[in-house]
């Protein structure tokens, strides 16, 4: 488990130069004002529809396979929204990692902390399931706040990056795993801590079942919860974020604990998962990560990519 951002001098080299001069940009822009930093996120999102085509294409297309009978009018304003909402999730993270518990509290609403509480306090371990919603970096340190957890993540590339996103979630996590360690979640559970779980995204055909997810009948969905909440002993609690409607704080929200999960089998518990995923994207559509490519796995090698 990663417990520590190690800086080396070799980030200092020239090649990295430009994205350091960037990051500094970025760590004064935390000083402004959080509804100035939005309007100008909103800004840098409508600038990035025109400029990343083919993310702007993926998106839309996500939005035509999961909502078929949404009028194309609708669709053209919410995948708008979207990328206003995207570039407003660049302050989301920097301030996730840069500013001081004092403001987070300032621009912070949390409901529902006695489910984490009581979980915790009977000697279980919990499993967040989350969806990636654009605000979820400060969604985990807002949560960091009253309860430290252990974040599942994926290491980056670029090692400055890998360092700046280890020590600003290591603000609000007792420590990092990386999201292929099964071994290192289910220890954590064991040993009754709070683990974040994803499973709405496309990680390929290994451990993953086609069901329905929206209006795609076939979606690739992992099942890792099942295997994770029936090891490590543990409680799965969803979870809702959202950056509120007037852009000057965020609104946290943990569900009860689901009842009888897992449940019967894997498949039952995974179509169960992504029924809940639906409804938490439904409560705030606009800022969901329509930019991944969801739906890129097809039940068989041979089917025709959804997104050509």
């Amino acid at each position: 488990m990663v417990e520590n951002a190690t800086f080396s001098y070799k980030l200092l080299h020239p090649k990295f130069w430009l994205m350091w001069l960037a990051i500094g940009l970025m760590r004064l822009l935390t000083l402004l004002p959080l509804k100035f930093q939005m309007r100008l996120g909103a800004g840098l999102g409508s600038f990035a529809k025109k400029l990343i085509k083919k993310r702007e294409k993926t998106a839309r297309r996500n939005l035509e396979l999961c909502f078929p009978e949404m009028p194309d009018s609708e669709k053209a304003e919410l995948l708008h929204r979207n990328f206003e909402e995207t570039g407003k999730a660049i302050f989301d993270t920097v301030n996730a990692w840069w500013w001081s518990d004092r403001r987070i509290q300032q621009h912070m609403n949390i409901k529902g902390k006695e489910y984490i509480r009581d979980t915790l306090d009977s000697g279980q371990g919990v499993i967040l399931f989350a969806v990636h919603c654009l605000p979820l970096e400060m969604g985990a340190r807002i949560i960091g706040q009253f309860q430290a957890g252990v974040g599942v993540y994926r290491p980056h590339n670029n090692p400055v990056m890998e360092y700046l996103q280890v020590k600003g979630r290591l603000r609000s996590n007792d420590g990092l795993v990386p999201k292929r360690d099964l071994r290192k979640m289910v220890r954590c559970l064991r040993n009754g801590r709070m683990i974040w779980y994803t499973a709405d995204q496309d990680f390929g055909r290994s451990s993953a079942v086609f069901i329905p997810f929206y209006g795609v009948n076939e979606a690739a969905t992992i099942t890792g919860g099942t295997t994770l909440a029936k090891l490590g002993k543990a409680k799965v609690i969803p979870l809702f974020v959202e950056r509120n409607e007037s852009d000057d704080g965020y609104n946290v929200e943990f569900l009860p604990p689901l009842d009888n999960f897992p449940g019967e089998d894997e498949l039952s518990d995974a179509t169960r998962g992504n029924h809940i995923i639906e409804e938490l994207i439904d409560r705030n559509r606009s800022q969901y990560m329509w930019l991944h490519r969801r739906f890129k796995t097809r039940p068989n090698k041979s089917d025709p990519s959804l997104y050509k």
